[in-house]
């Protein structure tokens, strides 16, 4: 069973480059790597990886997330889609153990564990040993499987730094709706459609990937116009809300009224340029 790896990319040459890196020492190698570019070109003097690398460029204002992972996902060849986040480095056994639990169940979503790293974590040829070492796990995500897969009722808990799944099952529904313009959103209603469609989610042993670090934002002050947009989106499908977490600190900071048995998010203010700058968070936050 061929396994496509696909990323999206916009700036964060590096990361890419050390996903490449990754991906050249895998214990099963991908049938390619799908990079959909969210910018006019491809970055230049990336590495060669002993696999075929095929670029899709997919332009656009905001970040197009939705029809770039629609375009990759146009472009692969494989049986397994494997998304990576350009931000993740992948263990060793990441595509292998995708691929025997895609084969292993008739149809399913996957999700792998996600360590995150702290800056200059990698600043030489990749060790995994050092990675796993200094890894810190999501708080919020649960233990992973000692072997093979384990089922996740919660469609919610898709994490887009890192799954796998069938190309037929992904076209079945139709990829994610383009209509999500901007961040957030978009996975969590594909997931949900998913499940809709049939389709049951599983934590999966020894697909770790690693999150290289960035900055973040708490709140995300610089997605309030798309984060509010894609969640009334979302409301208006499913009758409920996504990123609820995120619209109550906008709520608390005075920008929203909002509660989660509402119809609507009523808007109070925007958050200034002041607000933006100030959210962002020392180099030590990990999580956003």
């Amino acid at each position: 069973m061929a396994a496509s790896a696909l990323t999206l990319v916009r700036g964060r040459r590096e990361h890419l480059v050390n996903l490449m890196l990754s991906l050249d020492r895998q214990t099963v190698k991908p049938a390619e790597l799908v990079i959909a570019w969210m910018q006019d070109t491809p970055h230049g003097g990336l590495p060669g990886i002993g696999i075929p690398v095929r670029h899709v460029i997919v332009p656009g204002e905001p970040m197009p997330l939705a029809a770039a992972r629609n375009r990759a996902a146009d472009a692969a060849t494989g049986e397994t889609l494997v998304f990576l986040d350009v931000d993740c480095v992948a263990s060793p056994t990441l595509i292998a153990s995708y691929v025997a639990a895609a084969q292993a169940q008739a149809r399913g979503l996957f999700l792998g564990e996600v360590l995150y790293l702290p800056g200059g974590a990698i600043d030489g040829p990749l060790d995994f040993d050092r990675l796993d070492a200094i890894g810190i796990p999501h708080p919020a995500k649960p233990a992973m499987p000692a072997t093979g897969t384990r089922r996740e009722p919660d469609a919610g808990e898709l994490w887009g730094l890192s799954f796998a799944l069938a190309r037929t099952d992904y076209q079945a529904i139709g990829g994610m709706d383009e209509g999500f313009v901007g961040y957030g959103g978009e996975e969590t209603d594909f997931a949900a459609r998913l499940a809709a469609s049939g389709v049951d989610f599983y934590w999966t042993a020894d697909a770790r990937a690693y999150h290289q670090h960035h900055s973040v934002h708490v709140p995300p002050l610089h997605q309030f116009d798309h984060i509010l947009r894609n969640a009334a989106r979302f409301h208006a499908r499913h009758g409920r809300w996504c990123m609820d977490y995120w619209l109550g600190q906008f709520r608390d900071a005075g920008l929203i009224d909002w509660h989660p048995a509402a119809d609507r998010i009523v808007r109070l203010a925007h958050p200034s340029t002041e607000a933006i700058a100030g959210s962002r968070q020392p180099a030590d936050r990990l999580f956003s």
